[in-house]
């Protein structure tokens, strides 16, 4: 008797002291949000303070709530992180710069800690470092990580966010002791990423295999029993069916890592990837679901011990207070960016039936969304300026979203093609001419098709264009006729033979007229193309080639790709009398200008 009240005694024991060894941690994590503050699409139809009766996604209103309810809920400690790229995409950055408010937004709403990713240098270093002095000088931000940026010593254009360094208010790393644990964090921008932030510089980063090793090291110095990384790297399907990419490699050669939060490819997991024992998450994009990972720390070691997707969804009860201060941004909105330019954030500018999709991760060869903004650029430019445009061109990469039915408004609008500024307080990137020959043009669409072979996101849609292609023909040896077609259908050939010194207008975004002054690199040499002026002179800056939207003015007024497409759908009939112009049926289908015929 005595032994069995002994053992009794004993087996309590061990099952208290294994209750008090093991611990809950939940964390919380998002990435590229995109200042999806609002829930979309359209935005018309969100209604983030009533339940089963829109059909939206997102909205901090909604992701708010659910960090409430399970921070109210959760055993443990519970963390919310971001993996970065949590600014750029709607109307909202517009006016971070003056008044501070996402970071500020996120705080309230929970978050502990953001990551850096590549959207947030749009606007250069400076600008970030405006927007983050900006925010915490108006209120508390969570925690912000940068762990592998660079700064340059001698130019003075990093120094504002270098200082913000050197004050702290942003970390090369974040150790918060959370229940007795120790948690190190610290963040990568991967190298893909790296590539799309031209902005970032003269901001540079660290290799983030050799940087990472560095910081599980240090964190381990500093006596922490777990190390999240903060990665907006992101991870790829391989065609083996397997998964790999920057993370997955990341999680292979760097030991002492426990979990990878990612970002950036906007890759939805509906459960962690293993590698080597660590968990890589990651939610999708713009506020579509709330990753919730739930793990037991004990006995020095961490396991994984639930993980789901929560969506963000009209089932969701938005948080009241969040849902009326992002209200009152959107007046301010309305009033400082869309009413000088004619517009109402609430008012319709068109509807339609049918999506419009297609970008670089989606079917972008058989876009219809791409082929609607090329015809609306050269709509744009042909009945604003004098000289007009023979071609207008669009890349897959520059497309962020897609147009679902309903009416949609000039927010919505705005999210197809939101991204860049120009040298005016608008946002986007301004539109830009350039004049090339007919050799060169036949170039140009040569090597834009072979670079979208392993870049998708350089794929373009062409409107003024007519090509016949073969597809099966040799390197640079694909096009067999170019045709500009006019608005009133009228085909001319393009001549590309070495003696036509004739010069063609192509008009894009100013940062997708970058490409066409580097395509000798991009074709190692082989291929040289010399941007030009209408006179034929060559172009040095192309920063002089911003197209003047109103010649009667002072000054360049220039053009914006998403203010072309507004007016392009405003120019649509009203086909079901409602007062809104509908898009045009014929964009149901792809409309493509690259025609395969067979070799000759």
């Amino acid at each position: 008797m005595k032994k069995t009240i002994v053992f009794i005694i004993w087996f309590v024991a061990v099952i208290t002291l294994n209750g008090q060894t093991e611990k809950k941690i939940t964390i919380l994590h998002t990435n590229d949000l995109h200042s999806r503050l609002i829930g979309y699409a359209p935005e018309s139809a969100y209604s983030p303070l009533t339940v089963n009766d829109d059909k939206t996604v997102g909205g901090f209103a909604r992701i708010a709530a659910i960090i409430k309810a399970e921070k109210e809920n959760n055993t443990g400690t519970t963390l919310v992180l971001d993996a970065g790229d949590f600014l750029m995409g709607t109307l909202f950055p517009s006016l971070e710069k003056e008044t501070g408010f996402q970071l500020r937004l996120m705080k309230t709403m929970g978050y502990d800690a953001i990551a850096l990713g590549n959207h947030e240098y749009e606007f250069g270093p400076e600008w970030l470092a405006s927007v983050i002095n900006t925010s915490r000088l108006n209120g508390e931000i969570p925690s912000l990580l940068a762990s592998n940026a660079i700064f340059d010593k001698k130019d003075k254009k990093d120094d504002a966010l270098e200082k913000l360094f050197s004050d702290n208010i942003i970390g090369r790393k974040l150790i918060l002791t959370k229940d007795g644990i120790k948690i190190g964090i610290f963040s990568i921008l991967g190298k893909d990423a790296v590539r799309v932030a031209p902005k970032a510089k003269p901001v540079t980063f660290a290799k983030q295999v050799s940087f990472s090793k560095k910081m599980v090291k240090e964190l381990q110095n500093d006596k922490c029993d777990i190390i999240i990384c903060l990665s907006h790297s992101g991870v790829t399907k391989e065609k083996n069916g397997e998964w790999g990419g920057e993370d997955v490699e990341l999680a292979k050669a760097v030991k002492g890592i426990d979990l990878i939060i990612g970002g950036h490819t906007h890759t939805k997991l509906d459960q962690p990837i293993m590698v080597n024992g660590i968990p890589i998450v990651q939610t999708g994009e713009f506020g579509q679901f709330v990753g919730r990972l739930s793990l037991i720390y004990s006995s020095g070691k961490l396991r994984v011990d639930d993980y789901k997707l929560i969506p963000v969804d009209d089932k969701i009860m938005g948080d009241s207070n969040i849902n009326k201060l992002i209200d009152e941004q959107k007046v301010r909105i309305s009033n400082e960016i869309l009413k000088p330019l004619g517009m109402d954030y609430n008012k319709p500018a068109a509807e339609t039936d049918f999506i419009l999709e297609g970008n670089d991760v989606g079917d972008y060869v058989n876009s219809n969304i791409g082929p609607l903004i090329a015809d609306a650029i050269r709509y744009y430019v042909n009945i604003h300026n004098s000289k007009g445009t023979d071609i207008s061109m669009v890349a897959a990469g520059m497309i962020f979203d897609k147009i679902l039915p309903g009416i949609q408004t000039a927010p919505d609008i705005f999210r197809v093609m939101p991204l860049g500024s120009g040298n005016d307080d608008f946002p986007g990137y301004a539109l830009s001419r350039l004049y090339v020959t007919g050799r060169e043009l036949k170039s140009i669409l040569e090597i834009l098709q072979v670079a979208a072979k392993s870049k998708p996101e350089d794929y373009c849609y062409y409107s003024g264009l007519r090509v016949d292609y073969d597809p099966e023909g040799g390197l640079f040896k694909k096009i067999k006729k170019i045709e500009i077609v006019h608005s009133d259908g009228i085909m001319v050939n393009v001549d590309y033979s070495k003696k036509n010194k004739s010069l063609y207008s192509i008009t894009a975004d100013s940062y997708m007229l970058e490409f066409i002054g580097i395509i000798k690199k991009m074709s190692f040499g082989l291929i040289n193309v010399v941007p030009k002026d209408e006179a034929g002179n060559k172009v040095k800056d192309l920063g002089t080639m911003v197209i003047d939207m109103d010649e009667s003015r002072d000054g360049v007024q220039e053009g914006k790709e998403w203010l072309a497409l507004i007016e392009f759908l405003g120019s649509m009939k009203d086909t079901n009398g409602d007062g809104i112009p509908d898009i045009d049926k014929k964009y149901a289908v792809p409309i493509k200008c690259f025609l395969p015929v067979k070799a000759r």
